[in-house]
């Protein structure tokens, strides 16, 4: 590991200056939105097994050999997908990460083709919801089983549907179009009505996925946040005191959850005692969502500790990012991502916020992106790479996390 990772620290140390960083950053944005164009914003996922038309049938819809599929083609390090008939999609998750990009990059120039994209981009997304529920919802492009439930394609969760609902809550922000604002509110009513909420003491969970599908857990502390923050940044343009009252209920439950180090579980069932990076990341982002449109400061404690707990745990000193809180491996570019669009986020409470991101940003583009632009799923050592180009877990949460730290260099003026 050190050898696949000291040229990044020395990169660090010459090029850390504003404008030599913005333009290796510009390059690789270039990069990378080229390549989204190329192939029409289509990637593989990386829990799209079960859409392997030659081995699915096989599974005799058995919960464990559906697993076995789905965790096999996600976990081994050549993509097989081509060879077993899984197709490149568009994934209504790696779009709404996508208007975010757009949006990102159209404050950072004002160029009209950014808006243009990210107009685009919403439409689709307000085209392609699930239909057949109490508001604007969006689900995955495949089957997928999980630990706890089955979801059948197109079946919407409340990370999808949160994460996607503050795409439209950003172009509202900065278009000022009471349309986006619209399809924000729709998705809050399909949280409060689609959704069901389970109670401990003077809490309530948002559950991951809605009432009518059987589950052994949907109780899920970065989905229950997720979806606490869309309800509250959506209370903060239209005074609904529903959809703060919720919040403030699903918040208490993962504060209350908090582990004495600062660090959340995924899950309070036994086997979902893991504690991760970006799921962690999701956690801090809902929680100072819910303060900073609130004004409910009652949770700054429990942020904070979180917060420390995250940076001092998650990252190596030349800025690698660890997956698990207890090891390295597999470095994952969705934790590069999540990391650098967090500490952009908190760049304004934490002064070392911002140099952390840079590190990540120019450790991720020199170890993680393929000379096309499109950037790797993941990395096992410095020789064993599994180079799948997913759609919304590698290239849309980067151009997005990579757009919101131009963003911020633009308007910042200078690297501290």
């Amino acid at each position: 590991m050190a050898t696949m990772t000291a040229s990044v620290g020395e990169q660090v140390k010459v090029d850390n200056g504003t404008e030599g960083f913005k333009g290796q950053l510009h390059g690789s944005i270039s990069r990378l939105s080229a390549w989204l164009e190329t192939n029409d914003y289509e990637g593989y996922d990386t829990f799209d097994g079960l859409n392997a038309r030659v081995l699915r049938p096989l599974t005799f819809n058995s919960r464990l050999l559906r697993t076995v599929l789905q965790q096999g083609v996600r976990r081994f390090p050549i993509n097989l997908r081509p060879l077993l008939g899984i197709g490149k999609s568009r994934s209504t998750k790696g779009m709404g990460f996508l208007a975010r990009a757009f949006i990102r990059l159209h404050r950072a120039t004002g160029e009209t083709a950014w808006r243009d994209k990210a107009e685009y981009v919403l439409q689709w997304l307000t085209e392609n919801q699930s239909p057949g529920y109490s508001g604007a919802c969006w689900g995955n492009h495949f089957d997928y089983q999980s630990r706890g439930f089955y979801l059948p394609m197109g079946v919407p969760t409340v990370v999808w549907t949160s994460l996607i609902g503050h795409a439209f809550l950003d172009a509202y922000e900065h278009f000022q179009s009471d349309r986006f604002l619209e399809v924000a509110i729709s998705s809050c009513q399909h949280l409060l009505l689609d959704l069901g909420k389970t109670a401990e003491k003077e809490s309530l969970c948002i559950e991951y996925i809605p009432a009518s599908v059987p589950a052994f857990n949907k109780l899920v502390h970065n989905a229950n946040v997720l979806g606490a923050s869309l309800l509250a940044r959506t209370y903060s343009f239209t005074g609904q005191k529903g959809y703060r009252a919720l919040a403030e209920k699903a918040i208490e439950y993962t504060a209350h959850h908090q582990q004495p180090d600062g660090s959340w579980y995924y899950a309070e069932v036994p086997n979902a005692h893991w504690i991760d990076n970006f799921h962690t990341a999701y956690v801090l982002d809902s929680f100072k969502y819910y303060a900073e449109t609130t004004g409910d400061d009652r949770f700054a404690t429990t942020l904070t500790r979180g917060y420390q707990y995250w940076k001092r745990t998650f990252f190596l000193p030349d800025g690698t990012p660890k997956y698990y809180s207890h090891k390295t491996l597999p470095l994952d570019i969705q934790c590069c991502s999540q990391a650098i669009d967090t500490l952009v986020f908190f760049h304004e409470r934490d002064p070392e916020a911002l140099p952390l991101a840079v590190k990540i940003a120019l450790w991720t583009i020199q170890q993680m992106q393929d000379s096309t632009g499109y950037f790797y799923y993941r990395r096992y050592s410095k020789w064993l790479v599994n180079r799948t180009a997913t759609l919304h877990w590698g290239q849309a949460t980067m151009l997005c996390a990579l757009a919101g730290l131009y963003q911020l260099l633009q308007t910042k003026g200078a690297l501290s």
